[in-house]
């Protein structure tokens, strides 16, 4: 009798339950993962205790008759326990997907998820699910169970890739479902066959959309209606520092923070905001991705569109986060290097004068009143002269150390020549800054230098000047400072001048109003001779290019070389270059003509050419009459013009290099990388040479910024099919590393120092 009613027991459950799928399936349009939630209900109909009822919700009339009869027959007959358990065997080699329950390891599965691993069902029973995948997805699997049978959110589907004992490898979107089974809760997995493949590195046979997904560098997020984390590829895994089982389901802001970069402020969720507007959101450029679970930082630009069904249904979002960290390093460094001065770390002069027309502007507006000082070294000269320029290199950043000590982190130092200086107090009393000053004084004045075996004692002379709502331009307080300065240095080193009314006639009438009566003079009497520096070949096979430099030395009443920074300055304040440059030329091709400078086949010899004299309308004119009368070949000259002056004077400049080009002269760029304002006019300038500055030749061995800026040039110059000079290379360290980078042509102390041009004899 018993025997009997457990085999009605068992075909009326079996009735049951097919019934109950057959209805579920029906209702919900065969849904490909809708077999697995069916089986989950039916496995939760089967009761375990004794005497125990059958009940389902949403019960029709067949259903309804099958319940209360098998209802009926467990109320007379006690039901053993293995009987359900056998009866939910049965039950999954009837549905047609692969289909096991887990709980510490496998407790029962059909056969047709065995001949996925190529195994028999009674081999898998007993082993952890995280066993019978590839080793990249068994701690994807060992987190999903952990979390599921513990009650937490975990995605309902995830994909796997599993092997068989030959190799083979299938990928398999795996569906969980807890359940409770046999008394205690456990996972019931269905894994649907994605594409299968041969064997070979895990993740060979993906389907294409999933490794187009995941070879993406863009960061991708998915996102459901409630803005909750339901998909994240490779990239964004990366970028967020957990994988999808860590954050399924969870708010994406509480995933991932976004500040902005700037002011590191919190910026409203995008996800949250598309969702709302049904429109694509995008944030600025100026965006910080921080990772909740590393607190690691990411530049990143991020646009989150929504997600729309075929019906045009709002389902979710979209995000796209697209790592920049790389990109706006390189940028931040590019626009440290444009305002920063190379040999110092600090403000170079035209950053310098951008914050002074801030602080005049807000002087103007307010009540506010800021200081300016102008600092110029003591004794600087004699450091270069008897050490060389690296030796003076190195004092200046110890002593652009020392500035930087001195003031408030809100104040700004800057080099704003070779050894002059300038400090922008924001916000500073007169007294307060005088008293900074006096400070600063005594602090050079009691540095010492050391190189090798010399001990250097240098100064610093400072001028000031008070700057509130009556300060004029720019131009003018620069230059009142500047009147400042220079009246303290001529009272005697070391002293500190504010300015006043009469320091612009005192300057003028000391210092370069004596320039200018020396230069007339000078330019009168012919008082000027020629240098030349040679110019090296880096390739020794090189026969071709610039062979020397000419360089001009003024003779004061006693015969004696002036510094040629002093004149210079004078003449270009003056509007005396145009006539130095004349002369120069001159010289150089009259010394071409009677054979005082030779040159062998195909070298040429570098002239440079001041802005001014670009901007007078006659000199080319005189250029080529020379050339006409000393009867030199054009090919023998190359005119050195610097970026700055091609700039401000763009239409002359362009005349004069396309008609002698056009002649045969040759052009050199001169202290390129000093500015960037002519990169957009190069290409249509006819250039044979970039000449880059000095300031990132010295030291290049060392110097890992100067290196990649040297290369970048050298780029730039291969493109505009120009060769590259590299002028200031002082030592065999820097010529080997020029070398290897690339440069054509090296000029320095290394190579030969400035001599004079003896006349023919």
């Amino acid at each position: 009798m018993t025997a009997t009613y457990v085999g009605i027991v068992a075909l009326l459950l079996v009735l049951l339950v097919v019934a109950v799928i057959a209805y579920a399936m029906a209702a919900r349009k065969a849904r490909s993962h809708q077999s697995l939630e069916d089986l989950a209900d039916a496995l939760d109909l089967l009761p375990v205790d004794r005497p125990a009822r059958l009940s389902i919700v949403g019960r029709d009339d067949l259903t309804g008759r099958v319940v209360d009869s098998v209802n009926a027959i467990l109320e007379r007959q006690p039901r053993p326990q293995r009987v359900q358990d056998r009866l939910f065997e049965e039950l999954l080699d009837t549905v047609r997907d692969a289909v096991l329950v887990h709980r510490e390891s496998v407790l029962v599965a059909n056969e047709r998820f065995a001949k996925l691993l190529g195994r028999s069902a009674a081999e898998i029973v007993g082993k952890p699910l995280w066993q019978l995948v590839t080793p990249d997805y068994a701690d994807i699997v060992y987190e999903h169970v952990k979390r599921a049978l513990a009650g937490q959110v975990a995605p309902d589907r995830f994909e796997v890739e599993i092997s068989d004992p030959h190799g083979q490898v299938t990928r398999v979107e795996l569906t969980g479902r807890p359940v409770d089974y046999a008394g205690s809760g456990a996972m019931l997995y269905a894994a649907a066959e994605m594409v299968a493949h041969g064997g070979g590195e895990a993740g060979a046979g993906r389907p294409r959309a999933q490794a187009t997904l995941d070879s993406l560098t863009v960061g991708l997020v998915t996102t459901d209606l409630d803005g909750r984390v339901d998909y994240l590829n490779r990239a964004a895994e990366q970028l967020l520092g957990q994988s999808i089982v860590d954050v399924a389901g969870e708010p994406f802001a509480e995933v991932a923070a976004i500040v902005d970069e700037p002011e590191r402020k919190p910026i409203a969720d995008p996800v949250r905001q598309c969702l709302a507007s049904g429109a694509p959101v995008s944030l600025g450029r100026r965006t910080l991705l921080l990772s909740r679970a590393d607190n690691i930082e990411h530049s990143i630009e991020v646009s989150v569109a929504p997600l729309r069904d075929s019906a045009d249904h709002l389902t979710g979002t979209v995000v796209l986060l697209q790592d920049v960290t790389e990109q706006r390093g390189i940028a931040r460094q590019m626009s440290y290097q444009a305002s920063h001065d190379a040999l110092t770390g600090l403000v170079n002069r035209r950053e310098f004068e951008r914050r002074m027309q801030e602080a005049i502007d807000s002087a103007h507006a307010g009540s506010l009143t800021h200081v300016l000082c102008y600092l110029d070294l003591d004794r600087f000269k004699a450091v270069n002269d008897t050490s060389g320029h690296t030796a003076g290199d190195n004092m200046l950043r110890e002593v652009a150390a020392l500035l930087k000590d001195a003031v408030r982190d809100s104040d700004t130092v800057a080099r704003i020549g070779g050894d002059e200086f300038a400090l922008l107090l924001v916000g500073c009393p007169l007294e307060k800054a005088t008293q900074i000053s006096e400070d600063v004084v005594a602090a050079v004045r009691d540095y010492r230098f050391v190189w090798k075996d010399k001990i250097f004692a240098i100064g610093v002379s400072i001028g000031l000047i008070e700057v509130g709502r009556e300060s004029g331009a720019l131009e003018d307080v620069m230059s009142a400072a500047d009147s400042a300065c220079y009246v303290a240095k001529s009272t005697g080193p070391g002293r500190v001048h504010v300015y006043s009314a009469r320091d612009e006639a005192v300057a003028r009438h000391r210092g370069e109003i004596q320039w200018l009566q020396k230069l007339q003079q000078a330019l009168r009497d012919d008082r000027f001779v020629l240098y030349t520096q040679s110019i090296l070949a880096a390739e020794a096979a090189t026969t071709r290019g610039p062979a020397l430099e000419v360089l001009v030395r003024m003779l004061d009443e006693q015969g004696r070389i002036s510094a040629p920074g002093e004149f210079l300055k004078a003449a270009e304040r003056y509007r005396l270059m145009s006539l130095v440059d004349r002369w120069v030329v001159q010289a150089t091709l009259a010394a071409l003509g009677r054979g005082g400078l030779k040159l062998a086949p195909g070298r040429s010899v570098s002239i440079n050419i001041s802005g001014q004299t670009l901007g007078d309308m006659h000199f080319l004119e005189f250029v080529v009459d020379c050339l006409d009368r000393t009867s030199v070949p054009p090919s023998q000259i190359c005119f050195e013009v610097t970026e700055a002056s091609v700039v401000a004077n763009l239409e002359h400049a362009r005349r004069f290099i396309g008609v002698l080009h056009g002649m045969g002269c040759q052009f050199a760029l001169d202290d390129f990388g000093s500015g960037l304002g002519s990169f957009a006019n190069l290409k249509n300038l006819a250039m044979d040479y970039l000449k880059i500055d000095g300031t990132y030749m010295r030291n290049l061995s060392r110097d890992s910024v100067n290196q990649a800026m040297v290369q970048a040039m050298i780029k730039l110059a291969r493109t505009l099919d120009f060769k590259v000079i590299g002028e200031q290379v002082e030592d065999q360290q820097s010529l080997d590393a020029a070398r290897l980078l690339g440069v054509d042509y090296i000029q320095g102390f290394i190579i030969a120092r400035p001599e004079p041009l003896l006349p023919a004899a």
